[in-house]
C-alpha cells in the first residue's frame, strides 16, 4: 500500500509592500452583433409526429407498440385502404418523433433539417423514409411539413448468436433540407416595431453601457441602457427597424469581462479571465510520500527442539520521503493573469495541484476574483 499525502502552503507576505497594479491590456473590440441577442429574432423550435417508413425488419415490433399499429392504419385510411378487420404485423415501420429549429424569417417553399427519434422498440432507421409529416409550434399551429430519406451516420449489425455491434445511434437521424415551411412562419414583423431590445450574452453594466454609448455616438438618443442586461433602441426618425439594425449591429464595442475562474475538477482545467488580480502572496508547494511496504518471514524452531512449531511472523517497513520544498515563488500586489501562470508553471505545478493552490489563495483573500467550480 502506498498513500500518498499532498501538502500546499500558502502564506501571505507583509501587506506594508505595495506595489503599482498592472495595467491591464487594452481588449479587442467585437461587433454588436455578436454579443447581443436581437428581441424576435430568433429560431422557433417545431414537433412533430409521424412514422418512418421501408425499413428492413428494423422497425417497431406492433405487439409493443400498439400506437404505431394505430399509425400505420390511420395512414392507409387516408389514402383509401381499410386495415381496421387486419391486423399488421410488419416491422418495416417505426413511430418517431420529428423536431426542427424553424429558421427567423423564413419564407413560405425556404427548406431546413429535421431531426427523426425512434420512440417505440426499432432497432435501426437507416435508410427509412418518413412519411409526410406536419411540424406544429408551441402555438399549436402547423408551420411546415416534413418528408424524406431518413440518414443516421451509424453502423449497427447482429449475429444469430446475439451478439451485436454498433457505432453511433441508429435510432436517430437527420433529413437535410427534410421540412419545407408552409404559410407565413411566425408572423412576427420585425419592420413594424418602433422599439427593439438587445439581449446582452453577458451581462455586464460596463459592456451594457458602452454598447449604448457607441450606438448613441452614431445615432443619437437612439440608444437607452435599461439594466446590465439589456438596451433598448429605436429606429432614427424616417427610417425603418431593419434597415436601423442592419447598421446597429456592425458597430464595434470593446466588452469587458468580471474576475473570473473557472475550475473542473473531474477533468483538472483551470480557466481564468484576463482581469483575476492577485494580492501580494507567496506561494510554496512540496509533497509528502508515506510508503508502507508488507513482508512475511517465516520463522522455524532450531533443530532437535522441543515444542517449538513453524510461524509466519509479519514484518513492514515504513519510510517517509518528504520531497525537498522549492524555493517559495512571490506574487506582488496587483500581479496580472500572466504573473500568475508564469509563478504557479515555475513551481512545475499539474493542473490539479493548481486548483487546490488556487482555492487555498482565495481562501487566504489574496485571489481578487470569483471562483466557480463545476
Amino acid at each position: 500500500m502506498r498513500p500518498t499525502f499532498r501538502a500546499f502552503s500558502v502564506l501571505l507576505l507583509a501587506a506594508g509592500l505595495m506595489f503599482g497594479a498592472c495595467v491591464a491590456p487594452a481588449a479587442a473590440k467585437s461587433r454588436i452583433k455578436d454579443i447581443v441577442s436581437f428581441e424576435g429574432v430568433r429560431d422557433n423550435q417545431l414537433i412533430g409526429y409521424g412514422i418512418v417508413v421501408g425499413l428492413n425488419g428494423t422497425g417497431d415490433a406492433l405487439r409493443n407498440a400498439p400506437f404505431t399499429q394505430q399509425s400505420i392504419q390511420s395512414a392507409l385510411e387516408r389514402l383509401g385502404i381499410n386495415t381496421r378487420a387486419a391486423s399488421p404485423n410488419t416491422k418495416d415501420v417505426a413511430a418517431v418523433m420529428v423536431t426542427a429549429n424553424l429558421p427567423a424569417f423564413a419564407a413560405p417553399g425556404s427548406r431546413f433539417d429535421v431531426t427523426v427519434s425512434a420512440i417505440g422498440d426499432a432497432k435501426s432507421l437507416q435508410g427509412g423514409t418518413l412519411v409526410m409529416t406536419p411540424l406544429m409550434g408551441i402555438d399549436g399551429n402547423g408551420h411546415a411539413e416534413a418528408q424524406g430519406t431518413v440518414q443516421t451516420g451509424a453502423i449497427s449489425a447482429s449475429g444469430a448468436s446475439g451478439s451485436t455491434v454498433s457505432k453511433g445511434v441508429p435510432t436517430a437521424g437527420r433529413i437535410a433540407g427534410g421540412a419545407t415551411v408552409e404559410g407565413e412562419g411566425t408572423g412576427f414583423q420585425l419592420a413594424s416595431m418602433t422599439v427593439m431590445r438587445l439581449t446582452l450574452h453577458n451581462p455586464d453594466f460596463s459592456t451594457a453601457q458602452r454598447v449604448a454609448d457607441v450606438i448613441n455616438a452614431r445615432f443619437p438618443g437612439c440608444a437607452q441602457l435599461q439594466n446590465p442586461t439589456i438596451v433598448a433602441i429605436r429606429p432614427p426618425p424616417g427610417q425603418d427597424m431593419v434597415s436601423f439594425v442592419g447598421q446597429v449591429e456592425n458597430l464595434s464595442v470593446e466588452t469587458d469581462t468580471p474576475a473570473k475562474v473557472i475550475i473542473d475538477e473531474i477533468a483538472g482545467v483551470v480557466t481564468m479571465t484576463d482581469a483575476v488580480r492577485i494580492s501580494t502572496v507567496a506561494i510554496q508547494q512540496g509533497n509528502l510520500t508515506i510508503t508502507v511496504k508488507e513482508s512475511s518471514q517465516v520463522s522455524q524452531p532450531s533443530a532437535f527442539s522441543k515444542g517449538g512449531t513453524t510461524a509466519i511472523v509479519p514484518q513492514s517497513d515504513v519510510s517517509v520521503d518528504e520531497e525537498k520544498g522549492k524555493q517559495f515563488v512571490t506574487l506582488k500586489n496587483g500581479a496580472s493573469l500572466g504573473s500568475l501562470v508564469a509563478g504557479l508553471n515555475a513551481l512545475g505545478v499539474t493542473p490539479r495541484d493548481m486548483i487546490s493552490i488556487l482555492q487555498t489563495i482565495k481562501s487566504a483573500g489574496a485571489l481578487q476574483a470569483e471562483i466557480e467550480v463545476q
